[in-house]
């Protein structure tokens, strides 16, 4: 399932660079603008589902666009960029509807992690047609396989609908209400992965200025399609077979042990 669009309004040509290309890394389609008003005329043409903007910009700045995104499209979340000598204008800005901020400088997941939790899939209903009588059957046992709690694996080579049977897994079972979450573990980058799966509390690393979720969290009482596991790092393997054993989650830098009910994917 292709995730929404995130729109970058940052003027320095190499930050936005660089923060789009992390965004895309994650799997997102990314839209940039150099300040405020190329936001606002991407907004009258494109579809994005949430924007991440500077504060100190030429022309409209960050603030000036939160107030017209908010007026003319306020289902769009937006989190504002800010320097270390403008946290309290940020803040306000948050009373006048921003959902969060990011005080520069910051990693890469903490960028990654804040649109993740901010942008959500929206829920799809779920409608197969199938022809051939071998998928005919592998829905069949799929079908099958979501009236139990038990892990999953699902085998099978590039492009032949794996996450699809994934969602169908999740569509027929008991969990179906609750949350959806898939990540690609093949293109996370390793340093942000751990982060993204476990979530972190503030001051675990350089740029945690807030403590956030991570996807077995944000997945509890529902189902979390890890794509790719087997290219994810050995020794984060097993923390994550830690995960699975026990069925209980702690944050990077944290010390509270949450209990997780979540099914398993991969």
């Amino acid at each position: 399932m292709a995730k929404p669009n995130v729109m970058i309004v940052e003027d320095d040509c190499d930050l936005r660079e660089a923060l789009s290309d992390t965004l895309k890394l994650a799997g997102y389609r990314v839209w940039e603008a150099s300040n405020g008003n190329a936001a606002m005329s991407l907004l009258n043409s494109e579809d994005v589902g949430m924007i991440v903007s500077d504060v100190q910009m030429d022309g409209m700045d960050g603030q000036t666009l939160l107030k017209r995104v908010k007026n003319q499209f306020p289902e769009i979340p937006v989190v504002l960029m800010t320097a270390y000598g403008t946290i309290k204008k940020a803040v306000e800005a948050m009373q006048a509807g921003a959902v969060d901020y990011l005080v520069k400088p910051f990693e890469a997941e903490v960028l990654v992690n804040m649109v993740c939790q901010y942008l959500l899939p929206e829920k799809e209903h779920l409608e197969l047609v199938a022809e051939d009588e071998v998928t005919k059957n592998v829905l069949k046992l799929a079908q099958r396989v979501a009236d139990s709690d038990a892990s999953v694996l699902v085998n099978g080579e590039s492009g032949t609908g794996k996450e699809v049977f994934a969602r169908v897994i999740h569509e027929y079972s008991s969990r179906k209400d609750g949350p959806y979450v898939a990540i690609n573990c093949a293109a996370i980058p390793e340093n942000m992965l751990e982060a993204m799966l476990f979530g972190y509390e503030k001051g675990a690393f350089t740029g945690a200025y807030k403590s956030s979720p991570g996807k077995f969290e944000v997945a509890n009482h529902g189902t979390i399609l890890l794509d790719e596991i087997s290219e994810m790092d050995t020794g984060l393997q097993a923390k994550l077979l830690r995960v699975l054993q026990e069925k209980e989650v702690e944050r990077l830098g944290g010390n509270n042990v949450m209990p997780l009910d979540v099914r398993v994917v991969a």
